[in-house]
């Protein structure tokens, strides 16, 4: 059986993303340039389970890009909890508010437009969840970053940390910066003796941390 048969046979038996989601990764493929970068439909499915298993209070996502992931994160956290996402490009403000607008868990989203790394600090509190989805290169400066506002037992989860397979390769050329920020970050990750983790080889990878 082909790889893709799988995923196909895994997707008919898993919960259907939805009519305002299948729109929205409809619109990506037609009028955006990098439609690959949205979590898709497993993904989704995925990171709300977490949610329904965590029951986050209150999320922080680096990257919000679609929105995709955030409104299947949204849908499954309960009502009076709230969602922080960041995403740096102010060009994505429209498409964005197109669909979290629809979205009838759109109260639990705020989308702030900006650097993390100037935005995070401003948010303060704790959060149950932070997903890492965004530059590569800095991946390692947002955990650390975020790392203490994450409450003990709760979760990091970093995505695209098999980055298409390019962290096996032998010799990574200087000029790679996205492929050397997550090979540092996985290290970083792996040596991390406060946290348990684990990479699931979901589409591009995907890592869960667990804060002791």
């Amino acid at each position: 059986m082909e790889m893709s048969d799988v995923n196909d046979y895994i997707l008919a038996h898993s919960d259907n993303e939805g009519a305002l989601l299948s729109a929205l990764n409809r619109d990506a493929n037609v009028n955006l340039l990098y439609p690959r970068m949205l979590s898709g439909h497993l993904q989704g499915r995925i990171l709300k389970m977490f949610c329904r298993m965590l029951r986050p209070k209150r999320v922080l996502e680096i990257g919000t890009y679609t929105a995709y992931a955030t409104l299947c994160m949204a849908e499954g956290m309960e009502e009076g909890t709230k969602i922080h996402t960041i995403e740096i490009n102010d060009e994505m403000e429209d498409f964005i508010q197109k669909y979290v607008s629809q979205s009838p868990h759109r109260e639990k989203i705020e989308v702030h437009y900006g650097d993390a790394m100037e935005i995070i600090p401003k948010l303060g509190g704790t959060f149950d969840m932070v997903f890492i989805d965004a530059n590569k290169r800095f991946y390692s400066a947002y955990y650390d970053l975020v790392f203490p506002m994450v409450r003990p037992g709760g979760l990091i989860l970093a995505d695209n940390t098999l980055w298409d397979g390019k962290v096996t390769e032998e010799h990574v050329p200087s000029a790679d910066k996205q492929t050397l920020g997550i090979l540092a970050f996985n290290d970083k990750i792996k040596a991390d003796e406060r946290v348990e983790k684990v990479i699931l080889p979901l589409r591009d990878g995907l890592t869960m941390i667990w804060k002791k």
